[in-house]
């Protein structure tokens, strides 16, 4: 064995000792079941682990395996998956459930090539699940993993450059095939070394394994790496949104498929030029309803990617809302609103209500 492979095993060894001592509990470690793992993995891209934990919980008892989740209405995924954000995850999810019925006959996949075939699985969820699961020496690379091998290795430039890029999977998979039998919990543990101790500001080099061989603890560079290039600044949007009330129901319309929260329920809205009374009198106007009408009900402020969207909600009587646009989706109760699945923004309006 050469020495640099012989260093990668023995780092390997040290880290594979820490984190059998310091994993936290998570549910999804409890299991090698490919579908719950795939399911959590995909939970997890965009979100952090504390939020993901109930939902998983939640899944895993309404929809316990691939023929469950196959044969599932869109309203109830929708429903399960409300408050995760990026819906085409779950939609994806159903598609590779209904193909590996088609084409595995129900069983999950283990070899990697037929698992990155699969609808919404990219390299790395297919390395995770394959490492995980089927304890194959598969490579990963996430943020957390990505942080831990430029500061090990002393890596400059941005990681999202092909060149670089390249070397962590090259890097990632040293490691990962360094720990002979434990492919999957080498790869959890470089995780979690990621999440929990050599986090992106104020790392605790202090109680990382592997500090004495790192090279940017060495040479006082972590907070130099890796070199993420920053962020664009953010854009502000400003959005109005109507509560059309009927008595005691409520409009709501269904967003178009193939639109950033397809199929999910909203209250009607339109999007303002700028912040103001000016403006929102301007697009009411497009819709047909005077601003006199309008009772302000609540601000809501969330960001979508790079966009910070302050969501104005208005409430006002369904006689004051165009006859033509009355006909256009559904008209609720307040406990039927609870049934429905909406983007985080338009669930704390119900939440206001």
């Amino acid at each position: 064995m050469s020495g640099a492979k012989t260093k990668i095993t023995r780092r390997a060894e040290a880290l594979l000792e820490w984190f059998a001592r310091e994993a936290r509990d998570l549910p999804w470690r409890r299991t090698r079941d490919p579908y719950a793992i795939w399911v959590s993995e995909i939970m997890l891209q965009q979100t952090q682990v504390k939020t993901v934990i109930p939902y998983w919980e939640r899944w895993m008892k309404a929809l316990p395996d691939l023929q469950a989740l196959a044969n599932a209405r869109p309203d109830r995924l929708h429903k399960l998956w409300e408050g995760l954000g990026y819906y085409s995850r779950v939609r994806n999810l159903q598609k590779a459930a209904r193909r590996i019925l088609e084409r595995h006959q129900g069983k999950f996949p283990e070899l990697f090539e037929q698992v990155l075939e699969l609808p919404g699985i990219g390299r790395y969820t297919a390395g995770a699940i394959c490492s995980i699961a089927f304890n194959q020496a598969r490579p990963i690379l996430d943020g957390n993993v990505i942080r831990v091998l430029t500061r090990l290795h002393g890596l400059d430039g941005d990681p999202k450059q092909k060149a670089l890029n390249v070397r962590l999977w090259q890097l990632a998979e040293e490691w990962v095939v360094s720990a002979a039998g434990q492919h999957g919990p080498l790869n959890e543990a470089m995780m979690e070394l990621g999440a929990l101790v050599c986090l992106p500001r104020d790392p605790r080099c202090g109680e990382c394994p592997l500090r004495k061989s790192c090279v940017a603890h060495r040479e006082r560079r972590v907070a130099e790496l890796p070199g993420i290039p920053r962020r664009q600044p953010s854009t502000p949007r400003w959005f109005a949104a109507l509560v059309v009330r009927r008595n005691s129901r409520f409009l709501v319309v269904q967003r178009a498929r193939g639109t950033v929260n397809g199929q999910l329920w909203e209250f009607p809205n339109v999007e303002l030029e700028r912040a103001g009374s000016n403006s929102l009198k301007t697009a009411m106007a497009t819709l047909g309803v005077a601003t006199e009408g309008l009772k302000p009900l609540g601000v809501v402020k969330h960001s979508i990617t790079r966009y910070r969207i302050t969501l104005q909600a208005f409430e006002m009587d369904a006689a004051d809302w165009p006859a033509s646009a009355a006909k256009q989706g559904r008209w609720l109760t307040l406990s039927e609103l609870e049934k429905f699945a909406f983007p985080s923004a338009h669930r704390k309006i119900v939440g206001f209500l």
